[in-house]
């Protein structure tokens, strides 16, 4: 493991810690980035956002995916979980939350804002981090990248149909242009790009010089996630202040959501005797969030100080020590499963 994965959480830490800092004491630099969109989309956000997920691109081969047949029930259960009941759980938790359990506490419109960004993030299961999850576990590198490049294809098509049912069931409008394309920006342009450097690679230099531009590209992929987390941390830093309650709200659902997604997916996994490199990434793929598009939709879709994008970044905010504690109780049970 490298410097960036042992101590994931303080880089977090302090970047969060930096963004709401910054964001308190120039909050006229934040506002002169967030005017700085196309057709709604941020392009300092977009820039980042590519600088992170690029990297991660250049592992999507579509050529592994023969491998499927071979263990089908690790991807089944993958694809069950991220896209049959993940984005409705988590729906059902936001609509129970805000408009029944914290009813009264928070007026009704930021309460459907919540629901709008808790769904965005319901709806976009993890990517590009969990080949660090996967890592941490020591699951099977190879069908993790199946079960990663299988979502992807599904999360083109899938995203914006589901988002859009889920959202209009919250009586919000949905501009379908804008969502989809946000899907094409920031999933499309990226996966496209990353195959197309992994192919060229392969047929001048081999796989070696993929691993190998993988790796000299990390900190740029790092210094992507790092930026990325300051300043969404700016956009939000005064209301994080003058509302730490609200942070608190919307984190309980979504913490429940994490815990109770990797329970289903972690128990079916032991249900179908899946071997632990197989059933620990499954679970994880489906626990995390590709919260880098969700947070790019809600600012789209509601506005960079919306009440959705703060949802998202709470996701954000909770994704890394909730991830970090199931990656320990996954690496603690793993005799509950037989061998691979």
């Amino acid at each position: 493991m490298g410097l960036f994965e042992r101590f994931l959480s303080v880089w977090v830490a302090l970047a969060i810690a930096a963004g709401v800092g910054i964001g308190l004491l120039a909050p006229d630099l934040f506002q002169a980035v967030a005017d700085l969109a196309v057709a709604g989309v941020n392009l300092v956000v977009a820039v980042l956002i590519w600088l992170m997920i690029y990297p991660m691109m250049l592992n999507v081969d579509p050529s592994c995916l023969a491998d499927v047949g071979r263990k089908p029930k690790g991807l089944a259960l993958t694809l069950v979980v991220n896209w049959l009941i993940k984005p409705f759980s988590m729906a059902a938790l936001g609509v129970l939350f805000f408009e029944y359990v914290f009813a009264g506490w928070v007026p009704v419109e930021d309460a459907q804002q919540y629901i709008a960004g808790m769904i965005l993030l319901g709806v976009a299961p993890c990517t590009a981090m969990v080949f660090v999850w996967s890592h941490l576990t020591r699951g099977d590198a190879n069908y993790t990248l199946v079960q990663v490049s299988v979502n992807d294809l599904i999360l083109v098509f899938a995203f914006a149909p589901i988002a859009g049912l889920l959202l209009g069931v919250t009586d919000l409008e949905v501009p379908w242009r804008t969502l989809v394309a946000s899907v094409v920006i920031f999933v499309v342009v990226p996966l496209a790009a990353g195959m197309l450097t992994r192919r060229r690679l392969m047929q001048r230099r081999g796989v070696e010089a993929v691993g190998r531009l993988a790796e000299r590209l990390k900190p740029t992929s790092i210094m992507g996630l790092l930026a990325t987390v300051v300043l969404l941390f700016g956009f939000q830093a005064e209301t994080i202040i003058a509302r730490p309650e609200r942070v608190g709200l919307i984190a309980i659902p979504l913490i429940i959501q994490s815990y109770g997604i990797f329970a289903i997916a972690y128990g079916l996994a032991r249900a179908l005797k899946l071997p632990h490199p197989i059933a620990a990434p499954a679970a994880m793929i489906g626990t995390s969030n590709f919260f880098e598009l969700a947070v790019a939709v809600a600012i789209s879709l509601f506005g960079l100080s919306s009440g959705a994008a703060l949802a998202t970044v709470v996701g954000v905010l909770i994704e890394v020590p909730v991830m970090l504690s199931l990656v320990a109780f996954a690496n603690r049970t793993r005799g509950w499963f037989p061998p691979a």
